[in-house]
């Protein structure tokens, strides 16, 4: 009976820390959503910047995602999840509000690269659910942090849109202000979930951790799974920026409406991961979910170019949503199952830091595949690298992991 009464204690306690890290990430989120659908144009019309220019600007912030990720990862095995959240959230407050001054190319610079430092928390969160959560639950654990991506982008790319009106200025102070709310709740709120800091090894801090990753890789199921999340991120991190220069320039949409489209991209990514994926992981194999999801994701991007209006192309975002928002949660899942209780926060961080890579990568060659190819190029690239992933899942990954 006293066991009984415990573990219901643990239970609430672990839903109450879920709820609580979703929230923080969720309103953290809605200040990296008002800028998604409207740093495109600011960099086009009030800095004068071209296409490939503006991939360099959305690169950096991954590109430093890239390095601190593994370093924020091991800070956060060894000293504790909540002070590496919290310190990273103040990060981007102050990134986003250099953004509301920003009247050259260099200040963008300067406001992505620090901002990009307090977005290296993604990976501890991921963490954070890992460790209040089952293996049998885990897969629905990560999908809150999806989910809270979806709604960040389902109100804050909205939220910009309306503030575009206003000045870019409001959209960066509106941003910071998120962030500075998220860091006051995490403060005051949340309980710290890495209760067995002792056990985690202790390596040598460097920026980059080339031990850890060395050995990761060495794990044939690991680094497998690894690449699959590294392709995932890089095909659709090629319509980063490019998505809504789409929107401008051959759909002639305003800002208010590509934050319309962001909005439902958003919302079907927070449905699916907030709700539907605990149903489709009790229904289907994790090997069909993956097939699947790739499957969709793939026509979906080569089917993007060609929508023909707003409502055509909403509809083709509803599908490519559904596709990331089941195979995003289901690889970070196996992640981090085949990952022990004591390196959960490295093996996700350098996953994240991989994850960043690919987000430096996509941008780049989005935006040069927009300027000098043609526009259909940045989306037809993604497309082909999800067919390496539906490949991967049919032919090699169940060779790897156990995925029933």
């Amino acid at each position: 009976m006293l066991r009984s009464k415990r573990n219901l204690l643990i239970i609430v306690k672990n839903k109450s820390a879920l709820s609580l890290i979703f929230l923080t990430v969720f309103i953290d989120l809605l200040g990296f959503g008002i800028l998604i659908p409207i740093l495109p144009s600011f960099a086009k019309k009030e800095l004068g910047v071209d296409e490939a220019a503006i991939g360099i600007a959305i690169a950096i912030y991954s590109f430093v995602q890239f390095l601190f990720n593994p370093l924020f990862g091991k800070l956060s095995d060894k000293h504790g999840r909540k002070p590496v959240i919290v310190i990273s959230l103040l990060l981007n407050a102050i990134g986003y509000i250099i953004f509301a001054y920003t009247h050259s190319y260099l200040m963008l610079l300067l406001s992505r690269t620090i901002a990009g430092i307090g977005g290296s928390s993604i990976g501890v969160a991921q963490a954070y659910i890992a460790d209040v959560t089952t293996k049998e639950n885990r897969s629905k654990g990560m999908g809150l942090i999806g989910s809270a991506f979806g709604l960040g982008f389902v109100f804050g790319p909205l939220i910009g849109g309306l503030l575009s009106d206003y000045g870019y200025m409001a959209t960066g102070f509106a941003a910071a202000g998120f962030s500075i709310l998220a860091f006051i709740l995490t403060f005051l709120f949340l309980p710290e979930s890495n209760l067995n800091r002792e056990e985690a090894p202790i390596r040598k801090r460097t920026l980059f951790d080339i031990k850890g990753t060395k050995k990761i890789l060495s794990k044939p199921d690991l680094a497998i799974l690894v690449l699959l999340f590294f392709i995932l991120t890089f095909s659709f991190a090629n319509i980063y920026g490019t998505f809504a220069l789409l929107g401008i320039q051959v759909y002639g949409f305003t800002d208010l409406q590509n934050g319309y489209m962001f909005g439902i991209i958003g919302l079907t990514s927070a449905i699916v991961q907030g709700g539907l994926i605990g149903y489709i992981n009790k229904v289907f194999s994790r090997k069909t979910i993956i097939s699947v999801g790739a499957f969709i994701i793939m026509v979906s991007l080569a089917l993007i170019p060609y929508g023909g209006t707003f409502l055509g192309l909403a509809v083709i975002s509803i599908f490519l949503s559904y596709g990331t928002g089941t195979l995003q949660p289901t690889i970070l899942s196996l992640i981090s199952e085949v990952t022990s209780d004591a390196e959960q926060g490295v093996t996700l961080g350098i996953n994240q830091s991989f994850s960043a890579f690919a987000r430096v990568l996509g941008p780049l060659w989005g935006g040069f595949a927009f300027e000098f190819l043609g526009y259909p190029f940045p989306f037809l690239t993604g497309a082909v690298f999800t067919l390496f992933i539906f490949l991967l899942s049919l032919f090699y990954l169940p060779k790897k992991i156990k995925l029933n």
